[in-house]
């Protein structure tokens, strides 16, 4: 469920932050979903267990998870953090993007009418009932 990537130049705890946050915001994790124990999950991903902790109160912190002592660590129920989460990696990814294609030189106007061009084509088709 949660994998990290040793090779990553990105800290391990942030990969864990982030994959949490990622099963959450994609209801693979629900509210009330227990997360593995500090020392399981360290065990299972062969790192410092300080690491982990550090990645489940930074998630506390954040409102994502609860812990509640002697019981565990569980996925907080308040969907519009977890919206606010989905929408905030959205636009991280739109910005790198829109870094990339200027690079390249690719005109504003043009990225633009592609941006609306690609949404309007994933938009829900209104089917008319007569």
């Amino acid at each position: 469920m949660i994998t990290i990537d040793l090779s990553s130049r990105t800290p391990l705890y942030l990969q864990i932050i982030t994959k949490i946050e990622d099963l959450a915001a994609s209801g693979i994790l629900s509210a009330g979903s227990q997360l593995p124990s500090v020392r399981s999950l360290a065990m299972e991903l062969s790192i410092n267990p300080n690491t982990i902790q550090r990645a489940y109160n930074e998630l506390e912190s954040k409102g994502i998870v609860k812990s509640l002592p002697g019981r565990g660590t569980f996925i907080e129920a308040d969907p519009s953090i977890l919206f606010a989460i989905k929408k905030q990696r959205i636009f991280e990814e739109l910005e790198s993007i829109f870094k990339r294609a200027q690079s390249l030189g690719i005109e504003k106007n043009e990225l633009i009418n592609h941006c609306v061009q690609v949404f309007d084509q994933h938009q829900p088709k209104e089917v008319e009932v007569k």
